[in-house]
C-alpha cells in the first residue's frame, strides 16, 4: 500500500491507487476503483467515483463530483463547483447501459461553476470560462465560454492569446475518412472527409485521389420549390458529382438495368454519376452543387 500521499483525518480515501505527493483534503470521498496520479491536490468536499482516472499534478477545487467515465490528463485544473454530468437523458432509477467517457486532456483548465455534458473531449491546453455550459468537444488551445460555450479566442501553452486559429488542430474525435458505396451503372455514393468542432464543420474532397475524374466546371442549384423535379436525363460523355449543400435531395439513378434511389442529406455526402447513367432529382427545398467534366 502506498503511504506517501496525504489524506486529511476528515477525508475518506478507499482507493490504494494514489500517487506520491498527492493531497486529499477534508470531507472528500474517493471510492476504491479510482486512480489518481502523483502530486495532485484534491480540495475539500470532492467526490470521486470508481471508474475515474486522474493524471499527475491535477488540481481539483472544492465542490466537484467526478462520476464514472471521467478522465483527467496531466496538469489539468478543475475549478470550484464544476459539474460533470454522466447521463444526457436522466430518469430516476433508470441507469444508462453504458457509461459515456468525458476526457479533459493535458494542461486544460475548467473554470468554476462550468457544466460539461457527458461524452465530450476538452483538448490540450484549452480553457473553459467560469459558468459555461459545454455541449460539444472543445478544440485544443481554444478559449470557450458562454451558454452554450463558443470559441472566443486561442492560447498558446504559455497562455498568450492568438489572433486566429491558424495551424491549430481540429478535434481528433470528429475526423471522418472518405468512403464510397457502389450504385447502378458505376455510380458511387461518397462519404466525404469531414472535420467538426465548435467552429463548425469542414468537408474536403481531393479531386486527384477521391474522384474518378477531374472537374472542369461547377454549378449550383438553389431556390428550388418544394417537390420540384430536375434532371431527367443522362449524358453521353459527362461525369457529374452531386453534393447537397443544404436541405435534402433525393436522386433516382438508373443505368437501364438496375435503379436505386439515393438521398443526399448532408454536405459530407457526394454522388458520382458517370456517363450514360440517367438521373432524376426531386428536392424538398434544397441547394445543391454539381461538378462536371
Amino acid at each position: 500500500m502506498n503511504t506517501s500521499f496525504f489524506v486529511h483525518p476528515q477525508g475518506i480515501c478507499d482507493s490504494i491507487n494514489i500517487g506520491d505527493g498527492t493531497r486529499v483534503w477534508a470531507h472528500t470521498h474517493i471510492l476504491s476503483g479510482a486512480i489518481i496520479g502523483t502530486e495532485c491536490n484534491v480540495c475539500d468536499n470532492v467526490f470521486i467515483e470508481n471508474d475515474v482516472v486522474i493524471g499527475d499534478r491535477v488540481t481539483i477545487k472544492s465542490g466537484v463530483q467526478l462520476w464514472d467515465g471521467v478522465r483527467l490528463g496531466n496538469d489539468v485544473f478543475i475549478g470550484p463547483n464544476v459539474t460533470f454530468t454522466n447521463d444526457r437523458f436522466p430518469r430516476s432509477r433508470a441507469w444508462q447501459p453504458k457509461t459515456q467517457v468525458t476526457i479533459i486532456l493535458e494542461g486544460a483548465s475548467i473554470g468554476g461553476n462550468a457544466t460539461l455534458l457527458p461524452g465530450i473531449t476538452v483538448g490540450e491546453h484549452a480553457m473553459v470560462g467560469a459558468g459555461s455550459v459545454v455541449t460539444r468537444d472543445v478544440p485544443p488551445h481554444s478559449v470557450v465560454y458562454g451558454n452554450p460555450a463558443r470559441i472566443k479566442g486561442y492560447v498558446t501553452d504559455t497562455g498568450i492569446s492568438l489572433a486566429n486559429s491558424a495551424n491549430l488542430p481540429m478535434s481528433k474525435a470528429d475526423l471522418e475518412p472518405a468512403t464510397a458505396t457502389p450504385l447502378p451503372g458505376r455510380s458511387k455514393m461518397y462519404s466525404l472527409t469531414r472535420a467538426t468542432d465548435m467552429r463548425g464543420s469542414l468537408t474536403a474532397l481531393d479531386f486527384e485521389t477521391q474522384l474518378p475524374f477531374t472537374p472542369s466546371r461547377f454549378f449550383t442549384v438553389f431556390g428550388v420549390p418544394t417537390s420540384e423535379v430536375r434532371g431527367e436525363h443522362a449524358h453521353k460523355t459527362c461525369h457529374q458529382f452531386l453534393i447537397c449543400l443544404a436541405g435534402s435531395v433525393q436522386v433516382l439513378v438508373d443505368d437501364g438495368v438496375a435503379r436505386a434511389i439515393v438521398q443526399l442529406t448532408s454536405s459530407s455526402q457526394g454522388l458520382h454519376l458517370p456517363p450514360l447513367v440517367w438521373s432524376m432529382r426531386f428536392t424538398p427545398k434544397s441547394r445543391h452543387l454539381s461538378c462536371k467534366v
